[in-house]
C-alpha cells in the first residue's frame, strides 16, 4: 500500500530527462578524482604518505555513512517522494564543497594543508554518495523492464561520458591553459565554480521531473539492522560487489593518474591529456550503441564478461605506449572495454536489486546500492595505497620530490595495477550467475526461486 501523502506518479519519466542527471552527478566528483593528485600533491606539495593516510580514513568514513544515507532515503516519506528531497539538498552542497576543495590557500603547508584536504575530500565524497544513492535507486524504480533499463542506462552513461569530456578532458585545458598555468591553482578554483553551477542546475532539473512510483513507498519503513543483515547474507551481494570493485578500483586509478601519466610517462605537458582522454571518451560513447545491442541479443551477463576481458587487455597495451600516438591507439581499446562496462554493470546490479525486492517484499534500493557502494569505497583506499607505493618502490613522494623514474612509476600506477585488477575481475565474472528478469507488473511477487538464475551463455 502506498504511503498517504506520497506524490502520485502520473506517467513515465522520459528516459532522457532521467539520464541527463548523470551529467550533473558526474562532473563534480570526476573533476575532484581526476585533479586531486595534480592539485594537492604535484602543485601544492602534499606528501604522498599524508595523501594515502587521508584517503584510507575518508574511505572508511564513507563506507560507514554510505549505507546510512541509503537507508534514510528508503525510509523517507514525503509529498515529493523518497529520492527527490535528497537530490535537491545534495546538489548545492556538493557544488559548494567542490569549490572549497579547489580553493585551498597556497600559503597552507604541512598539517594545515593536510587538514584542508581531508575535510573537503570527505565532505565532497559524502554529498556525492548522497546524490548517487538516490539517483541510482531511481533506475530500477522508473524502468522495471530490462530493455527499458538498458536504453535509460545507455543514455545516462552517454551523459556521463559528456561529463567526462568536461570534467576530465577539458579540465587540464581550462585549469592550466585558459584560467591558470601549469604551476598555479587559480584555474582550478574558477573551473570548479563553473562546474558547480552546471552540475547543480542539471541535478535540480532532473529531480523535478522524476516521477517516483507510489507503490514502492510501502507503509512499513525498513529497519536498518535487519535490512543490513539480510543484505550481507545475500551471496550475490559479495560476488557481484567484489567483482565490480575490480573494475571500479581500476578506473579510479586511471581517472586519478591520467594527467601525471601524460606528464611523466609520456613526457608531455598536462594539457595533452585532453587528446588521450578525448579519444577514450569518444570511443566509449560510440560503443554504448553497440553494447546496448549486444545486451539485447546476448543478455547483460554475457556482455559484462566480454567487456571485462576487453578492458583488461587494453591496460596491457597502454603500458607499452611510448608517445601520444601509441597511447591514443591503446586508448581506443580502453574506450571499447570501458564502454561495455558502463553499458552492463548497472544492469547486473539492478537484477540483484529486483531479486531482493521480490524476496523480501520491500523496495530498499537506496540501502542496497549504498551497500554496494561499500565496495566502491575501496577506491579511495586502493588509490591511496597505490600512490603511496610509488614512494616506496620508485621514490615518487610529491611534485617536489618525484624520484629517479616518475615515468615508470605512473606507468605502473595507471596500467599495471588496473591490468591485474581487471584480469581478476574478468576471471571472477565467468563464475557469477544473476537472477532472471522479474516481471515488472508483479506488484506483490512470490518468493524468488533460488534455482532461477541466469548462468553461462
Amino acid at each position: 500500500m502506498s504511503q498517504p501523502g506520497t506524490a502520485p506518479a502520473p506517467g513515465r519519466t522520459p528516459a532522457w530527462r532521467y539520464a541527463i542527471g548523470m551529467l550533473g552527478t558526474s562532473i563534480p566528483i570526476n573533476m575532484i578524482k581526476g585533479s586531486m593528485i595534480l592539485f594537492y600533491v604535484d602543485i601544492l606539495g602534499l606528501d604522498v604518505r599524508a595523501y594515502g593516510v587521508v584517503m584510507v580514513i575518508y574511505a572508511v568514513i564513507d563506507a560507514l555513512d554510505n549505507p546510512l544515507l541509503g537507508h534514510l532515503s528508503d525510509r523517507t516519506r514525503s509529498r515529493f517522494g523518497r529520492r527527490r528531497p535528497w537530490l535537491l539538498v545534495g546538489a548545492p552542497m556538493l557544488a559548494a564543497c567542490m569549490i572549497a576543495f579547489f580553493s585551498a590557500p597556497t600559503s597552507l603547508d604541512g598539517m594545515g594543508l593536510v587538514v584542508w584536504f581531508a575535510v573537503f575530500a570527505i565532505l565532497c565524497e559524502a554529498f556525492d554518495s548522497m546524490l548517487n544513492a538516490n539517483y541510482g535507486a531511481l533506475l530500477p524504480e522508473l524502468y522495471p523492464r530490462e530493455r527499458d533499463r538498458a536504453v535509460a542506462n545507455s543514455l545516462r552513461q552517454g551523459f556521463q561520458l559528456v561529463a567526462l569530456v568536461i570534467s576530465l578532458a577539458a579540465t587540464p585545458v581550462l585549469t592550466t591553459g585558459v584560467f591558470g598555468t601549469e604551476d598555479s591553482t587559480e584555474g582550478f578554483q574558477i573551473t570548479a565554480v563553473i562546474y558547480g553551477v552546471i552540475a547543480c542546475a542539471v541535478i535540480v532539473f532532473m529531480a523535478l521531473g522524476a516521477r517516483e512510483r507510489p507503490r514502492y513507498s510501502t507503509r512499513e519503513r525498513p529497519l536498518l539492522l535487519p535490512s543490513v543483515w539480510s543484505i550481507v547474507r545475500n551471496p550475490m551481494f559479495w560476488t557481484v560487489g567484489l567483482t565490480g570493485a575490480c573494475y571500479g578500483v581500476a578506473m579510479a586509478l586511471v581517472l586519478s593518474g591520467i594527467q601525471l601519466y601524460v606528464r611523466y610517462s609520456l613526457g608531455l605537458a598536462v594539457v595533452n591529456a585532453l587528446y588521450l582522454q578525448g579519444i577514450v571518451i569518444l570511443i566509449s560513447a560510440a560503443g554504448l550503441v553497440v553494447w546496448t545491442r549486444v545486451v539485447a541479443r546476448r543478455g547483460a551477463l554475457w556482455a559484462w564478461r566480454l567487456a571485462f576481458a576487453v578492458l583488461a587487455i587494453s591496460f596491457a597495451a597502454l603500458f607499452f605506449a611510448t608517445d601520444l600516438l601509441t597511447a591514443i591507439a591503446a586508448g581506443v581499446l580502453v574506450g571499447a572495454g570501458w564502454s561495455g562496462m558502463l553499458a552492463t554493470t548497472d544492469l547486473i546490479v539492478a537484477r540483484v536489486l529486483d531479486a531482493d525486492a521480490t524476496r523480501n517484499g520491500e523496495h530498499r534500493e537506496g540501502l542496497f546500492l549504498s551497500a554496494f557502494g561499500f565496495f566502491n569505497r575501496l577506491n579511495g583506499i586502493a588509490t591511496g595505497l597505490a600512490l603511496t607505493s610509488l614512494g616506496v618502490f620508485f621514490g615518487y613522494n610529491s611534485g617536489d620530490d618525484p624520484g629517479a623514474d616518475p615515468g615508470l612509476a605512473f606507468r605502473v600506477y595507471l596500467c599495471a595495477y588496473p591490468f591485474v585488477l581487471t584480469t581478476i575481475g574478468a576471471i571472477a565474472a565467468r563464475f557469477i550467475t544473476i537472477p532472471i528478469e522479474t516481471p515488472p507488473e508483479a506488484a506483490d511477487p512470490p518468493p524468488l526461486d533460488e534455482t532461477a538464475v541466469e548462468g553461462p551463455r
